[in-house]
């Protein structure tokens, strides 16, 4: 791919320009320098809002080789400058596959093949394997308005000098969505599952708030879950140890092979976590007969938790929704955390107290006739969306003064 610089106007009154250009490691970028607009929050000596973009996660998936021309992954992180100072970045991806993305397009793909279109190679803005929303245009402060334009206009050149079929950002923030729509891009809502913290002092608090018969389900299936011989713990930190991940790796692997195929991380991914991640993780272990039996993988951001990875090699009754959810909903309890989300997919979640919530992506596609065509879907498939969230929630575990209080 044809790897280029270009000038954008930011539209400042000293009539000064943005640079975007493009990266393909991480290590040609100081940490610093990118947290700076991935993470400027972190200046208070607090945690990032999320984990996701930092370059201590990104770096560990491309020193990990999770990303990287095998993996059909390719780096191009953007970056945009100003007078010599950097003022914005984002995780960019040439991908030649839709897998890891978790916001479907297998389907637009197959049309416009269907209509003899390339659509791969396309470019992505997104973090690799990880439904989780947070910014994806990462700026400085003071820099949010041009900075994004900036980025976009870089990456949508990118994709048209280079004849690639399509630009894709996903698990944006709404405000970007928005920002991005009203740039050019199309706009797209999906929905997750995400268990919002009510101010519950403990975990009986949160129970208060459900209906008499989710009250009664979800204490049964906590009672069955921890009676599997065994114990469990929530781990972060320095309380991890580097044979978790032996562990951990084993039942991540099942999972992935029944999801995927092959798993998206790479081992040495999890040998990084421990060395420059573990801060950011809280990882809950289940042991039974001195041996490690099923995991669950969460990153904690500064008011979210979020749910990544289960797996087990043993099979016991609500393990899975002990060790994922009540958990979870456990450590942000402790922790003031106000929300645990919990991945893509899974209405089940619904019955345990996570409630629909929207996510947002952006598209631009080169082919104007295509273009036209989502368009119209993603306009009628927001409106589906909108009442599948109203009519979710209206079925939800909630008393019904707290369902009204939800909604």
């Amino acid at each position: 791919m044809t790897e280029h610089s270009t000038g954008q106007d930011t539209n400042r009154d000293d009539g000064a320009t943005i640079t975007v250009s493009t990266l393909t490691s991480l290590s040609q970028i100081a940490p610093e320098t990118w947290d700076a607009c991935a993470c400027p929050e972190t200046a208070d000596g607090g945690r990032p809002y999320d984990p996701f973009t930092t370059h201590r996660f990104l770096k560990a998936l491309e020193d990990s080789g999770s990303v990287g021309a095998r993996s059909c992954w390719d780096p191009h992180y953007l970056m945009a400058e100003r007078d010599g100072q950097v003022v914005a970045v984002a995780p960019l991806y040439l991908k030649s596959h839709s897998r890891g993305e978790y916001i479907f397009d297998h389907n637009w793909a197959h049309a416009y093949e269907r209509a003899g279109g390339r659509y791969y190679p396309k470019l992505q803005i997104a973090v690799p394997f990880t439904p989780a929303t947070g910014r994806r245009f990462l700026t400085r402060p003071g820099f949010e308005t041009e900075g994004v334009s900036a980025l976009i206009q870089g990456a949508v050149q990118m994709a048209a000098d280079n004849e690639l079929s399509s630009l894709h950002v996903t698990f944006c923030t709404e405000d970007e969505a928005i920002a991005g729509e009203r740039i050019g891009l199309m706009r797209r809502v999906t929905q997750q599952f995400h268990w919002i913290n009510r101010g519950y002092a403990d975990f009986d608090g949160f129970l208060g708030s459900l209906s008499s018969r989710k009250r009664k389900a979800i204490r049964k299936e906590r009672q069955q879950a921890n009676a599997f011989g065994g114990t469990i713990e929530t781990l972060t930190g320095d309380a991890i140890r580097s044979e978790d991940w032996d562990s951990f790796w084993r039942f991540y692997q099942d999972t992935g092979a029944r999801k995927w195929g092959t798993p998206y991380l790479t081992r040495q991914f999890f040998d990084i976590a421990q060395d420059t991640l573990r801060d950011d993780i809280a990882l809950v272990m289940c042991r039974r007969d001195g041996r490690d039996v099923a995991g669950a993988l969460n990153f904690i951001g500064r008011d979210v938790l979020f749910g990544r990875y289960w797996g087990c090699v043993e099979h016991h009754p609500f393990l899975h929704f002990e060790a994922c959810y009540y958990r979870a909903i456990d450590f942000a309890i402790e922790r003031g955390l106000a929300r645990v989300e919990a991945g893509a997919q899974g209405e089940h979640k619904l019955a345990r107290g996570y409630l629909p919530a929207p996510t947002h992506s952006l598209h631009w596609v080169g082919d104007r006739g295509f273009a036209r065509a989502i368009e119209r879907y993603l306009e009628a498939e927001r409106a589906a969306v909108d009442e599948d969230i109203e009519i979710l929630t209206a079925f939800g575990p909630f008393r019904k003064a707290n369902q009204e209080e939800q909604q």
